[in-house]
């Protein structure tokens, strides 16, 4: 069944400009309904300059800078604005392999339980997905198999500890890592989506020697730009992974019924509370490397379900009690 979208209402495109190292970018493809965020989104698309990094001069609200959820329609802004940006991009695997920055979004995590509601069905977030389902490019790097489920996984803090030092990220990966996607590749297509560049996943998931392992395929991989922005109203703007970007590109394999995701961060599931599992993270990799088993127990998980044809009936947050009783049976 294809995932639809429904919009009653056409918001009116946005056309800018970004200047930056000596270069112009065009952005055309945002609405008056999209953030500043999103734009800084697109921004990150075409440079590769994150939006923390990313200063864009000019943009006001009443004498102030715009904030990142201030939709582009309240700025006024002419046909093809040409918007000067500062800001860096990374330059190195060093970089993402390095400590992340103090305000790390595991620490800052919240239970989306109460937002969920206000941001899930709510039309200009279906309005992105549906973008996102038109414009965003899937790279294949395997065929979808007929009748498997869909297993979509993070990359940081889920296989690969993201914070810690070390010289290669063999020494950063977390424990079970090709025993636990070899198993689920017996029941489940796998995709990896990361809320960074397709440069940097690439790099990490050849460095965890992934994407060449003889024991299963990687369908394929989406980054931060296939992500959207949701306004929420206790957190403000937020990103998030909206499974309906795989739906939309590939309903005649997977749907609401067949399709599970391991992330983190319990915001990235907003749009789709019923299909995501809140992983432990793997941190201080040193250190708990002997006794991390979430990935053993998880594949247990895994295959426990794909005996089911339909996962919405369950509640991911009590999967380890749901292991449990089926041991007992």
């Amino acid at each position: 069944m294809l995932y639809m979208f429904a919009c009653s209402t056409r918001a009116m495109s946005v056309s800018v400009i970004i200047k930056w190292g000596g270069q112009e970018y065009s952005i055309s493809s945002l609405s008056e309904e999209d953030t500043v965020m999103d734009l800084k989104q697109s921004i990150k698309t075409l440079t590769g300059v994150l939006p923390e990094r990313q200063k864009l001069l000019g943009l006001k609200v009443k004498g102030k800078p715009a904030e990142d959820e201030v939709k582009l329609g309240s700025l006024k802004l002419k046909p093809n604005t040409k918007i000067m940006m500062m800001g860096t991009r990374e330059e190195s695997l060093e970089e993402v392999l390095a400590p992340p920055p103090e305000n790390d979004d595991v620490i800052n995590d919240f239970d989306i339980e109460e937002e969920v509601i206000e941001v899930e069905n709510r039309e200009e977030n279906l309005a992105k997905i549906a973008r996102r389902v038109k414009d965003y490019k899937v790279e294949e790097l395997n065929p979808p198999r007929e009748g498997k489920r869909l297993l979509v996984l993070d990359v940081d803090y889920t296989l690969f500890d993201h914070k810690s030092c070390a010289e290669t990220g063999q020494e950063l990966m977390r424990p079970y890592l090709h025993e636990f996607l070899t198993s689920a590749y017996e029941d489940y297509d796998i995709v990896i989506w990361s809320a960074t560049s397709m440069k940097w996943i690439d790099a990490k998931v050849k460095e965890l020697g992934v994407t060449d392992n003889p024991n299963y395929k990687i369908t394929f991989m989406l980054d931060s730009a296939a992500m959207i922005t949701v306004h929420t109203p206790k957190r403000g703007v937020v990103e998030v992974k909206p499974l309906g970007v795989i739906w939309g590109k590939y309903g005649g394999f997977y749907n609401r019924k067949n399709t599970i995701m391991f992330d983190d961060i319990g915001r990235n599931f907003l749009m789709n509370p019923q299909n995501g599992l809140k992983i432990r993270p793997f941190m201080k990799a040193h250190l708990n490397r002997e006794k991390d088993r979430e990935l053993y127990k998880l594949a247990q998980y895994l295959k426990e379900i794909a005996k089911l044809e339909d996962f919405s009936g369950l509640n991911h947050k009590h999967w380890e009690s749901y292991q449990h009783s089926k041991a007992q049976d």
